[in-house]
This record gives structure tokens, sequence and C-alpha cells, in this order.
């Protein structure tokens, strides 16, 4: 019996041990990412973006709207992964997807910020965001946020976070 107990610790150890490393790795990843957003969305907070349909901004003499965009893929480490497989089971929530999907809508914010900042404007209206899958796992997703960027004299909107 001890030797069919050492024989699956040599076959099985590395597997654990991979899984392991790829979830403290993942979960660091994640958390400096999050991190970086924080940073850069405060950063960024002068930039008024606002997705009401009809709404437009008193704009300055002279300016005109230009489309900004920003996109981003964001992939989902396989130790999450296994985790929503498991979870899928049982028809709980899906918190790991959660996550990839705000970090995924929240990156493409901030590059659509520092699109208008870089061109000038301190305005976007009409914001509007787009997140699909790229493969079928669904372990890796597209997010696009676009708006047209103006610069504005209003300054009793809030910021959209």
């Amino acid at each position: 019996m001890n030797n069919s107990m050492s024989q699956i610790l040599i076959n099985y150890a590395p597997l654990l041990i991979l899984f392991v490393v790829g979830w403290f790795f993942g979960m660091r990843h994640e958390r400096q990412h999050l991190a970086r957003l924080k940073v850069s969305e405060n950063d960024l907070r002068h930039i008024v973006v606002s997705s009401e349909r009809f709404y437009r901004p008193s704009l300055s003499t002279g300016t005109q709207g230009e489309l900004v965009l920003g996109s981003v893929v964001i992939a989902q480490d396989y130790f999450k992964m296994v985790i929503a497989k498991i979870l899928s089971l049982f028809g709980k929530n899906l918190t790991t997807y959660e996550t990839l999907l705000d970090r995924a809508r929240r990156e493409a914010l901030v590059r659509m910020r520092t699109e208008a900042q870089s061109k000038g404007y301190n305005h976007v209206y009409g914001l509007r965001l787009e997140v699909t899958n790229i493969n079928q796992l669904g372990s890796m997703v597209e997010a696009i946020a676009y708006g047209t960027a103006v610069i504005s004299t209003d300054t009793t909107t809030q910021p959209y976070s």
C-alpha cells in the first residue's frame, strides 16, 4: 500500500504544484491589474463620461466631436476556469467571470479616457460598452468602450464610474 501511495504522489504532485503556482500568480496578477486600474481611474477622473442617450453637453466655441475608443482583450487564468466549471455544476454565481468582465470594462474605459485626454478633450458623451467572448470556453473577453469626445464647458455633470 505504501508503494501505491508514493506512486500516486509521484504521478499527481507535479500537477498539484503547477495548479497551486498558477493560482498564486494568477491572483497576484489580478490584484496588480486592479491596483493599476484604480490609479488610472483616479488620474483620469477629470474627464467626464456620460452614457445618457440624448444628452449633449455645452460645447466650447469651435470644438467638434470626435470618436474615441478603448478596447482590451483579457484572458482568465486556468485556476479560475476550473473553479467556474465546478460552480456551474451546482448552479452558483460565476463570480470568477464577473471579475473578468469588470476588469475588462474598466480597462476599456481607462483606455478610452486616455485617448480623449491625449487629444485634449475633457468630456465624452454617448458612451457605449460592448463585451464579447473571444473563444467558446469563455476564458477570454474583449471589451470596447466608445463615445464622442468634445471640449465642454459643463462642470455640473458627474463623471461616469
